[in-house]
């Protein structure tokens, strides 16, 4: 991923913030829906667990990276109402189940399958969240060095890319610390890494 992506998924200083309405809102695991691709707000993502597995295979990820991700991302309500709500209130709000922003999606799509798709669908289909996220996560693996120092394994260091971009991604790689959003998102990446791996094995 280019350096001028290098914040295109979730803002420098962290994620977009919420407004009053917050994820923690509507309590209780909604339903499934007769559509698999259409989101419910504050949706466990377990729910997406076939095409997370799915498109992480195709992208040659860890399908456990690509599930733990959405839970760290589902810290914000993906109704579509409510994303394109907030978007006028902050017109550079990430969209989708992944939380991505409209340069991310831009870039990752270019000569794949989902090239004719548009950012502006993200809220409305998750597959092609899940499927966009997938294959950001794998153009990060290209940048990542042979070797890196610190304690981080792969998975961890594509992860903080994800958040912090893959400038940061690579000088975390080099032995940079990490601000406390980026060190934040990581402990919840931790936390999240065996419930993602209990949700995969409802694909």
């Amino acid at each position: 991923m280019a350096a001028a992506v290098v914040c295109a998924l979730t803002s420098c200083s962290g994620h977009d913030p919420a407004p009053a309405s917050s994820p923690a809102a509507g309590a209780g695991t909604p339903s499934p829906s007769a559509d698999p691709g259409k989101p419910r707000a504050n949706e466990d993502p377990s729910h997406y667990a076939a095409p997370v597995a799915k498109y992480a295979a195709q992208a040659g990820i860890h399908p456990q990276l690509l599930m733990a991700v959405l839970y760290n991302e589902s810290y914000k309500p993906h109704d579509p109402d409510f994303q394109r709500a907030w978007q006028k209130i902050k017109p550079d709000a990430a969209f989708g189940i992944a939380n991505m922003h409209k340069a991310a999606f831009d870039e990752t799509k270019q000569g794949r399958d989902f090239a004719h798709r548009d950012w502006q669908e993200l809220p409305d289909d998750t597959n092609l969240a899940v499927e966009a996220a997938a294959w950001f996560l794998h153009d990060l693996a290209g940048q990542l060095p042979d070797h890196w120092s610190g304690s981080y394994t792969k998975d961890e260091l594509l992860a903080l890319g994800y958040n912090a971009g893959g400038g940061n991604m690579a000088a975390f790689a080099r032995g940079a610390k990490p601000g406390a959003d980026a060190q934040t998102y990581l402990d919840r990446l931790r936390t999240n890494w065996s419930t993602a791996a209990a949700a995969l094995k409802k694909s």
